[in-house]
This record gives structure tokens, sequence and C-alpha cells, in this order.
């Protein structure tokens, strides 16, 4: 038996009869067999560990796709380029039948239009109403898409032949991969390339021969890609290599992601990034083929004043990049932790420290049953829902403290820790507990204390495990500990004997004090 799916996702086969005239007609039936076919029984859907992706086959050699692809790419202006970038994927080897391309035009003046050397299917179409820029065209392109995978690609970008199939072939290995595309900045100036010479080019398989490759500027993270083995041995920040210029999902991880952040006008492809990887989602990097991105680096003109944009829009939502966030102890919009405690005697003592705790970004969820007010007049000290009443009110103020009746899951927190109310959490125990969770690759860590047990829940883990019918175990890694320093953190100093005065306690608070200045990035 095959893992469940709860991506829906599409498995279409391709026609036998290729040709422009048959593309779009045979495109837009791959939605009506995507309403009967899920992707990952197509792919069998192996189980990857963390973002160690080595375990997946990837079809090599001659093949048969099966899989839709479409091609977004938003525009503003730079009909020349879009010209070059047209004529390059009009000449790509995956079959014509399965790709369409979706331009975006994001209010260009006069209106792009689509060049004479063009893919056979092909459309220009305006963002949906309510937002502009990248990420925003992005997400209306992608509510116009047919395709079983998303590929976003600049409007600048010059593919070689196979970039499209090269990405691709990944996704027939499994259904939850984000694929990045390679690319090398090049020069360029308008009148460089003729379209018509661009695909001939392509199609003839010359693309790397258009430009000096010695010439060429490489990816800030082909460095982050290299030393860590094409992400193989990436840890929890592999997210952060992914860069708009060409990248792939499939549509339906796209869709449960949440898509990009359209209210980020610079940086949205990192913050896209951690949301992927908060839906579970594997990084690997595709070096198979490659393109040239026209022009320099968006950043290398203005660079300082962009990443000063950029820097409070990424720290208010990634947690996980901790140099992003400044060295100040204040609360964000996405906190580090869901911390949930039940109500109940001891609760509020738990939750004061929590809260003032080495590690300030978190949120504190009190479960129980919260009574409604009660506005009529009626006895106070005799009420049944006093201690409830008290508690709530206790909180009323504060706001990193929220009532529920149950646990509910924000997609967009990296770390989930339950806490019994009778847990005793010394400052640095949040701290602690992640530190020991990341530096283990732990989808899951459970701590052993008396009263009961801790529990952190990495989302992103539980996110791929429930995609794939596993346990975290066997997507990220699980450990319960009952001993040690861990425990120590969460129920309080041990009595020390003659010979143990301070010992363990130093230890641990130096070994905190370390992983609060690593998880706070000082």
């Amino acid at each position: 038996m095959r893992p469940r799916s709860t991506w829906r996702g599409a498995s279409p086969a391709g026609s036998s009869t290729p040709g422009p005239a048959r593309a779009c007609a045979v495109f837009s039936r791959n939605k009506q067999r995507r309403a009967t076919t899920v992707l990952a029984a197509e792919a069998g859907n192996p189980f990857v560990r963390g973002n160690d992706y080595g375990s997946l086959t990837r079809p090599s050699g001659d093949w048969k796709p099966h899989l839709s692809v479409s091609v977004v790419i938003p525009a503003h202006g730079h009909q020349d380029k879009l010209d070059i970038v047209l004529a390059a994927l009009a000449a790509q080897t995956y079959p014509e039948e399965l790709l369409e391309v979706i331009v975006v035009d994001d209010g260009t003046e006069p209106a792009l239009r689509l060049p004479e050397r063009r893919p056979a299917n092909a459309k220009i179409v305006p963002p949906l109403p309510g937002g502009w820029a990248s990420a925003h065209a992005t997400n209306s392109g992608v509510e116009r898409a047919d395709g079983d995978v998303i590929v976003r690609l600049d409007s600048d970008m010059l593919a070689f032949a196979d970039h499209i199939e090269s990405q691709l072939r990944w996704h027939h290995a499994a259904d939850y991969l984000a694929v990045l595309g390679h690319k090398r900045f090049v020069d360029y100036k308008p009148g460089d390339l003729l379209p018509e010479h661009v695909f001939e080019a392509v199609k003839a398989g010359k693309a790397a021969e258009l430009f000096d490759t010695e010439a060429s500027e490489p990816q800030w993270i082909e460095a982050i890609i290299d030393r860590t083995d094409g992400l193989k041995t990436a840890d929890h920040r592999a997210f952060r290599v992914l860069v708009g210029a060409s990248f792939s999902v499939p549509k339906a991880i796209y869709k449960a992601s949440g898509g990009m952040d359209a209210e980020v006008i610079l940086g949205s492809d990192t913050i896209f990034g951690y949301r992927l990887h908060q839906a579970g989602a594997v990084f690997v990097p595709d070096n198979d083929s490659s393109s040239w991105h026209l022009g320099p680096r968006q950043i290398a003109a203005r660079g300082e004043q962009a990443k000063r944009y950029r820097k409070p829009h990424i720290a208010n939502r990634v947690p996980e990049l901790d140099l992003k966030r400044p060295r100040a102890n204040r609360s964000w919009a996405t906190p580090l932790a869901d911390v949930f405690i039940d109500a109940g005697p001891g609760a509020e003592a738990a939750a004061d420290k929590i809260l003032g705790g080495a590690v300030p970004d978190v949120r504190v969820t009190l479960l129980g049953e919260w009574p409604e007010p009660n506005p009529g007049r009626h006895a106070p000290l005799d009420d049944a829902d006093l201690e409830a009443r008290l508690l709530a009110e206790s909180y009323r103020g504060e706001a990193r403290v929220r009532l529920a009746a149950q646990v509910e899951n924000d997609q967009a927190v990296p770390y989930r820790i339950s806490l019994p109310a009778q847990a005793k959490p010394r400052p640095w125990a949040i701290a602690v507990l992640v530190a020991h969770a990341n530096e283990h690759r732990l989808g899951q860590l459970e701590v052993d204390i008396p009263g009961g047990t801790v529990k952190l829940v990495r989302t992103a883990a539980a996110a791929r495990a429930e995609h794939l019918g596993a346990d975290i175990a066997q997507v990220w890694g699980a450990e319960r500990v009952s001993e040690g320093e861990l425990v120590e953190a969460f129920a309080g100093p041990k009595k020390s004997g003659p010979r143990d005065a301070g010992g363990s306690g130093q230890r641990l608070r130096r070994k905190a004090r370390g992983a609060v200045r690593r998880l706070l990035g000082r």
C-alpha cells in the first residue's frame, strides 16, 4: 500500500499527438484528469528525513513524463527581455502539450504583448484585484494555472533547453519538493540578443554559448549548497536558499503553504521558502541545467537599502533566520514557539516563568473550559467558575497569552510545545529545548518530568508526516528524554549534595546561555 496523500495533485498522461495545434486542447483536459488522480499514488512518495533527499530516485535518461507544468512569469515592463524569455521557453525539451506559460502583466504601460516566437500554450493575464508587485502577480498567475507543478520564473531569465524538464524530473520522484533552478548573472542591454537567434540556439542545445560563463556571476546561494552537500546535510533553515528567479513546486503545496506574501514587496521569496518549509517541503537544488539572468542582481544596485527594507519584514514572518531579527527582547508577529499549558493548579506560575524567560518571543495558550461573562447579579465568591475567571482576568492585559478550549495549530509558528501545569521551567528552558531539537535534527522531542511530559513538535515535521501518512520519527526523527539537563530545565534544579554544590546547575546555565545566544543571534 502506498502512503496516503493529503496534498491533492495531478497526474495526467501526455497526448500521443504532438504539435502546437494540439497543445492547448490537451493541456485543458489535464484539469479534468486531476479530479480523479492523486499525485502521491503515482510518485510512490518515498520518505525523506530532514532535507536529505539522497534516497529519492530521480528519473534519468529516456523517460515519459506525465505531470503538467505551468510556468508563471510576473512581469512589469521590459518587453525586449520578455520576448527573449518566451523564445527560450518555446524551445524547451519538456512536452509542449504538458506545458503552459502564464505571463502576469503587473501594470505595464503600454501593456505587454505576446511575441511571435513563444510557447504554443502561452497567455498574458492581468493581476487579480487588490494588489501589485511580484508576489501578488505570482499568486494571480497560480490562480489561473492548470498545471500540476508551478515553475516560477523571472521575466529576465533565459532558460536552457532542458531547464523545465530538469526540474520536473525531480517532481516525478516525490510530490513534496521545492526545486531550485540554477542560474548565472550576465551583463545585458537591449538589442544584445534577438528572439529568433535565442530560439535557434536554445533549440540546438547551445544556450550556454550565448554568454561567457567566466564573465558571469554565480548566485550567492551556491556557497550554502556546496557546503551542505547539495542541501542534503542542511539544517532546518534549508529554505533560505529559495530565491524567486527560478523555482518549482507542486501546485498543491503552493496552495497549502498559503502562497506568497503579497504584503511584502521585496523579500517575499525568502518568506515563501519559509512557508514551504512549514508545509513540509524538501528543498532540492537542480544543477543539471541552467539559465542566464539578463542583467545584474536586483539587490546589487541598491543593496544596503534593499537589505534595510527586507530586514523587519522578514523578521516579523520568519523566526528561524536568527540574524534577521534585531538583538532586542521583543515580540514579533510570528512567535518562535506556541506554548500550550493546561489551565489548573500551577498553570499561572508555569506561564509566568515562560513569559519571563530568556526567550520572550513566545505565545502562551492556556487550555481549559472558559466561562462566558456573567453580567447578572450573582455571588462572585460562590461562582463555580471562579478559578477560571480569575485566571483569565490575570492575563487580560498580556498580549502574549491566549485562552482556548483546545490546541489551535498555527502553521506559521515553527515549534509547538506542550507543558504540564506542574512544570517549573528555568529562564532558559525554551532556548535549551529548541536548541536540542535543532542540534539533533528532531521533529519531536519529549521530556519526562514529575507531573507529566514536556513535548516539542516541529510544525514542518508534523506537516510532512501528515502528508505522507508517516510518523514524525520517519521524516525528521524523534527522541524521549527522562533524565539529564533537559529534565532539569523544566523540573527545576536538583537538590545538590556537598560534592555537587552548584555543579550541574552551573553547567546547565553555561549551556543555556550559549543556546540563547545562538537562538537570538547574539
